[in-house]
């Protein structure tokens, strides 16, 4: 379904991402260090075009069960990356994802990111604490790292 015809239909959908937990940055949500959501992909990969301004995002620490939600106030996708672009994007993302911006952080990042060819960056407002729950991730994949659904409640335990 395209975008404006979610808009029209005023059509809204939850997602849970899944934190790498070692990069502690769900509580950068909440203290709002980290303002923005990434994700940085080799192939178009979810939520590359399912998610949008109006939807809401479920955080979560691997292993850990979601603490936090905040609404999409906007999203950017780029394709095409090159290293060159990657270190752009960086630089212009970095502090916003939490990610720190001295040149050490730019540089183990760079290295991480340099063969990706699409971003997603999803920015965030409202971000809140919830009473923790967990989820049923079966038939998303046990490795999946971003999950769309009609309503959270489809998921919790």
């Amino acid at each position: 379904m395209s975008y404006q015809t979610r808009l029209n239909v005023g059509l809204k959908q939850d997602h849970v991402a899944i934190m790498r937990k070692s990069w502690g940055l769900t509580q950068k949500i909440l203290t709002g260090e980290k303002t923005i959501e990434t994700r940085w992909y080799k192939t178009k990969a979810r939520p590359w075009d399912r998610v949008f301004p109006g939807d809401r995002i479920f955080f979560k620490d691997s292993g850990e069960p979601v603490t936090i939600v905040a609404r999409v106030k906007k999203v950017e996708q780029y394709e095409n990356l090159t290293p060159k672009k990657v270190v752009k994007l960086l630089s212009k993302y970095a502090k916003k994802d939490g990610l720190g911006i001295d040149k050490g952080s730019i540089s183990k990042f760079q290295a991480l990111f340099k063969d990706k060819r699409y971003l997603i960056v999803v920015f965030l407002e409202g971000a809140k604490e919830v009473k923790p729950f967990e989820i049923n991730k079966s038939g998303f994949g046990a490795q999946s790292a971003w999950i769309t659904v009609d309503d959270i409640k489809k998921i919790t335990i």
